[in-house]
């Protein structure tokens, strides 16, 4: 028989029969491993316990001990637990897809009644059930017309239809888990008692039509989460309850701070509250950039296709576009115009004003740039997606030896920025060329390069992110990670070969030719909308004092106090404090809860006592006991509070 070599982790390699499974290798190794394993990974691939290995590789067992691979394995092995349960309880229901998906899976039915609450509870009961049976899972190749037959046979329409719609001829793994048998590439668990029984849970029913096509069937998919353990579940579940006590959504009404109609989908109408966030936020961003040496334009919002179609936004990004017809006076044909959904074009167009040397290099540019993108309905969410919005856009033209200083100077740049705004740690990912692409594969060679070498240089080794890059360069991709562990892409950072050579941007260098700068297209919050948006539910309405759009209110305990309650309001606001007066004819406990719901972070309260010692009773939001400072105390230590991180 033919041997093959299977190299270890450790590096050590061992022969073994052609075509032996990670099972029997397993087994070899030791009987607690064999039992244990869940899968494997051969030559870098997922692989399972029951595939033959026929040639010589790498192979690495797993348990679960090993997140990814255990992750992976227990959703998609819940799924079709699921899918069991649901046809054990009604075996009428045809059965669609269910694949993997953040934090757990879904499931994918064809059922005349809708499934409802107390059928989840039934489902999640049957599961239990199935788990503990420790059904084997096994797994065997067929071909087409067999496993169209079976499935034929089975009256399961939609698998036949998976079938025939997989290119090519090759043969189809099938898996059953126990006797309930689907169609899946794999791999999958052992057997179904490797299921943590205690560590999933269904979450929600909801419509999907059949392959996407609002004109097929609608089918009724059920969502899931499921973990290594109960206390995964636990922590998860945890951290739901809190995003729905953070959702921006809720809290923007709560602190009056924006709302959203359907005359305008995906635009903001911000309120006073929420657009003094707004404007605070942009007057540091604002001075933060002229620090950094940047110098500030402001671009046209509406831009003729011919540009567009200049930098290849017009075939490579039209789709997001909003496209506006111009009916010209005397024009024998409209005039085709786009609204900007990026400022990028527009800041080359203001580079190539002028002669430029390498003297001015480098050159940063930057413009609060007001954008327009097309966002399906059904993937708008409140301020995080939208379809208006305005971006912290720069643009730094440079020469190429100055890539690798302009990356380290960026980024000590924002991390300023994200540290200001409370945000200490980020993580960094690299996205190489996408699919769909402008310029050659050596223009694209040498920019990753280039970016890669400057990130590494900023002693900074980032995850990579294959295929997401922007149409017309590599990017960097800054992650924040919010008070609850979501995690958050915001900052950008980009190197372009290709837009200054479509556009024509050159500067005169030392040897008095013209050469093409690079241009680095850098983001560092994104839009300000999503930013503000992260930063409500980051710090779940409390936001830092200086940022709060309204800071302190100060509240009359009785009547008497009104003229004082003035003096105080018109002192803080001398200091620079946001201050306002609440002299309504209400008892104080009414006014500290109504301000407390409003997020407001500090609430001064004055009674007879305070007047006459000229001082104020201070509540700080989410504090159940009050402190009584002296006015002219006050009024110093929130004035240095008011402040921007900056300023200070």
């Amino acid at each position: 028989m033919a041997q093959i070599s299977l190299t270890f982790p450790d590096g050590n390699a061992r022969d073994f029969p052609a075509g032996v499974t990670p099972a029997e290798v397993a087994a070899g190794i030791s009987n607690s491993l064999a039992k244990k394993a869940i899968s494997a990974t051969v030559d870098g691939k997922h692989w399972d316990m029951q595939w033959p290995i026929e040639n010589n590789a790498s192979i690495a067992i797993h348990t679960m001990r090993d997140d990814v691979q255990a992750l992976e394995l227990i959703r998609h092995d819940f799924a079709h637990v699921m899918a069991r349960a649901v046809q054990s309880l009604w075996p009428d229901v045809k059965v669609t897809i269910g694949p993997v998906i953040e934090n757990g899976w879904y499931y994918d039915f064809d059922r005349k009644e809708p499934f409802s609450t107390e059928d989840l509870a039934t489902i999640e009961k049957k599961m239990k059930e199935i788990i503990n049976l420790r059904d084997i899972v096994r797994t065997e190749v067929w071909d087409r017309a067999r496993a169209v037959a079976f499935y034929e046979a089975n009256n399961e329409p939609y698998k036949v239809e998976l079938i025939e719609a997989i290119p090519g001829d090759e043969p189809l793994r099938m898996y059953w888990h126990g006797d309930w048998q689907d169609l899946c590439r794999g791999p999958h668990l052992q057997h179904t008692g490797q299921l943590p029984a205690d560590a999933f849970k269904l979450m929600s029913v909801a419509g999907a039509y059949w392959r996407g096509d609002s004109d097929r069937a609608m089918l009724q998919r059920i969502y899931g989460v499921g973990f290594q353990n109960k206390e995964g579940l636990k922590a998860h579940l945890h951290m739901l309850e809190e995003a729905a006590k953070r959702d921006h959504r809720k809290l923007g009404r709560e602190m009056d701070l924006f709302h959203m109609q359907e005359e305008a989908p995906g635009q903001i109408f911000w309120h006073p509250n929420g657009w003094t966030i707004y404007t605070e936020l942009q007057d540091y961003m604002r001075r933060k950039q002229r620090a950094g040496g940047y110098v500030e334009v402001n671009t046209p919002q509406v831009v003729d296709r011919k540009l567009w179609e200049a930098s290849g936004h017009w075939e490579k990004y039209q789709e997001h576009m909003f496209i506006v017809e111009v009916d010209e006076e005397h024009a024998r044909e409209k005039s085709i115009n786009a609204l900007k959904p990026m400022n990028c074009p527009c800041h080359v167009q203001i580079f190539n004003q002028g002669l430029k040397s390498y003297r001015d290099l480098p050159l940063r540019m930057a413009e609060f740039g007001s954008c327009n993108r097309y966002e399906p309905s059904g993937a708008l969410h409140g301020i995080m997606r939208v379809r208006g919005f305005t971006q912290d856009d720069g643009h730094i033209f440079c020469r190429e030896d100055q890539i690798e200083s302009e990356t380290r100077i960026y980024i000590d740049f924002l991390s300023e920025v994200y540290r200001d705004l409370g945000f200490e740690s980020f993580r960094v990912k690299f996205a190489d060329r996408p699919e769909k692409r402008t310029g050659s594969d050596e223009i694209w060679d040498k920019a990753e390069e280039a970016l890669l070498n400057a990130t590494r240089a900023a002693g900074i080794e980032p995850e990579m992110n294959p295929g997401e890059g922007a149409f017309y360069g590599p990017k960097l991709e800054f992650v924040l990670t919010d008070a609850i562990g979501r995690d958050w892409q915001c900052g950008t950072h980009q190197v372009d070969f290709v837009l200054p050579e479509r556009l024509d941007a050159n500067y005169i260098a030392e040897d008095g030719a013209k050469h093409r700068p690079v241009m680095l297209h850098r983001a560092t919050l994104g839009s300000f909308e999503r930013f503000i948006g992260i930063l409500i539910e980051s710090h779940a309405g409390k936001l830092p004092f200086w940022i709060a759009p309204r800071q302190v209110v100060v509240a009359a305990i009785v009547s008497d106090a009104d003229d004082y309650v003035q003096d105080v309001t018109a002192a803080l606001t001398a200091g620079g404090v946001r201050a306002e007066a609440d002299v309504r004819n209400e008892k104080i406990n009414y006014k500290v809860r109504e301000h407390s719901l409003g997020k407001v972070p500090v609430i001064l309260a004055v009674g007879k006592k305070e007047v006459e010692d000229r001082s104020v009773s201070m509540r700080r939001l989410g504090e159940k006991h009050s402190t009584v400072i002296l006015l002219d105390e006050i009024v110093n230590s929130l004035s240095v509070e008011a402040k921007a991180p900056d300023l200070l």
